[in-house]
């Protein structure tokens, strides 16, 4: 048999429009005390008074955390911490985007396992159990809600870092999509690019050997079944509901197939991982101060053609499940799906290359040096990357040259993903 899967997730997903009423009963099921983190615009919103006046009547009592930043700097897990230290929470509550969840789980780690979050950079790195976290986004992106994992922003780094281990899924996650209907469209966009990111990026990751041990050994175990079934649904959601969320914000039948696309892509991603368009974006994101969800956008074509020799089965199904229509080959329909990726970004205003996000031309090779660093993500492609690779793709994404990266490869990259890096 080579049917082989792995899923992890929240012991709970509660989704659907008025879902956030339950926020109340699941809070008062983990304790008396709630810390909730929200950022200040989220903070100051009539939404946010009734999700915290929720929590109260079910009598739990709250403190609030309503400072968080974009990219969460590693200070604020600190600061929170010591809030947490006060307050003495049974249960963290993160309401926001993806930076409020992520601090939300950094907080957990650091009040249940003591010292400092930089202890737990890495994967598997997290010991135990943490307080339990509830995370109810507001936006459709990051699937944090579901994810094993915490980004955060250290000063002392120069690229984003991450607490990876399965001890970060939140214990529910709480989806309701009317709580989307404020974002604005550069946040649509921005959120849904990410959340197209995951999906394709989970999908044509690295296939590995499922032995017994691969998802102990691993935070991201690459692509298989289980998460290749909700890539897929996620992809068909957000490729037919992007640009109707973004140029129709109350388009409630659209923040609704964006919430779940991103919550499905949140399922892939948690376990088959992410690859080279987010190693890319981390220094990217430090030269250019974009969003991320921007630069895994822009990033994105130029990655799935690097990857395509490896995965045209992959880009093919891409393409079917985005409505592309099947007539011609497999590799006809594999660029196609490129095509469609790139067209659908740039539909919701997502710049097309990197020099339109302001990076520095002569910082292109250190762009591929510091990608290279993200080993978790590297590590996950398909085809495999080195240095010269990395710059190979950096640089045609600059200069908005796609077929630069119509090279042939080496029979060694395309057939052999899971190897070491060899060049390209």
């Amino acid at each position: 048999m080579s049917t082989f899967g792995v899923l992890r997730g929240p012991r709970q997903v509660l989704f659907g429009a008025g879902q956030r009423h339950a926020l109340g009963r699941v809070s008062a099921s983990l304790g008396a005390r709630a810390l909730v983190c929200t950022d200040a615009r989220f903070g100051e919103t009539p939404e946010f008074a009734e999700l915290v006046g929720l929590i109260e009547a079910a009598g739990v009592h709250v403190t609030s955390f309503t400072e968080v930043l974009p990219d969460v700097p590693v200070h604020q897990v600190a600061q929170c911490a010591e809030l947490a230290a006060a307050s003495d929470p049974d249960v963290v509550i993160g309401m926001g985007g993806g930076s409020c969840l992520d601090l939300a789980k950094a907080v957990a780690v650091v009040h249940t396992h003591g010292g400092q979050a930089s202890d737990y950079y890495g994967e598997l790195r997290v010991p135990g159990p943490v307080l339990p976290v509830i995370a109810l986004p507001t936006t459709a992106g990051t699937g944090s809600e579901v994810t094993p994992v915490a980004v955060l922003t250290d000063p002392e780094r120069i690229s984003k870092v991450g607490i990876s281990s399965p001890f970060l899924i939140p214990h529910t996650a709480i989806c309701d999509p009317e709580l989307t209907l404020g974002c604005p469209p550069a946040l649509t966009a921005s959120a849904g690019a990410d959340a197209l990111a995951h999906v394709i990026e989970a999908f044509t990751a690295v296939r590995r050997p499922g032995t017994a041990d691969l998802a102990g050994e691993r935070v991201f175990v690459g692509k298989n079944e289980l998460t290749d079934t909700f890539a897929l649904l996620g992809l068909r959601l957000i490729s037919a509901s992007l640009h109707r969320a973004w140029s129709e914000p109350g388009d409630v039948a659209a923040r609704e197939a964006m919430m779940l696309g991103a919550t499905a892509g949140g399922f892939a991603l948690g376990t088959a991982g992410t690859a080279a368009a987010h190693a890319i974006q981390y220094p990217v994101g430090v030269l250019t101060h974009t969003p991320h969800g921007v630069g895994v956008g822009t990033l994105l074509p130029y990655v799935m053609e690097f990857n395509r020799p490896a995965r045209v089965t992959e880009l093919g199904a891409v393409g079917r499940a985005m409505g592309l229509e099947p007539g011609g080959s497999e590799e006809d329909l594999a660029d196609r799906a490129i095509d469609g990726v790139s067209d659908l970004l740039a539909s919701v205003g997502i710049p097309a290359t990197l020099a339109d996000l302001g990076l520095p031309a002569d910082q292109l090779r250190w762009t591929a040096e510091q990608s290279l660093g993200a080993e978790r993500l590297v590590s996950n492609n398909p085809r495999r990357l080195d240095l010269d690779a990395l710059e190979r793709i950096v640089r045609a994404a600059h200069a908005g040259d796609r077929k630069a990266l119509r090279e042939a490869p080496s029979r060694r990259s395309v057939l052999d993903p899971a190897a070491p890096a060899a060049s390209s």
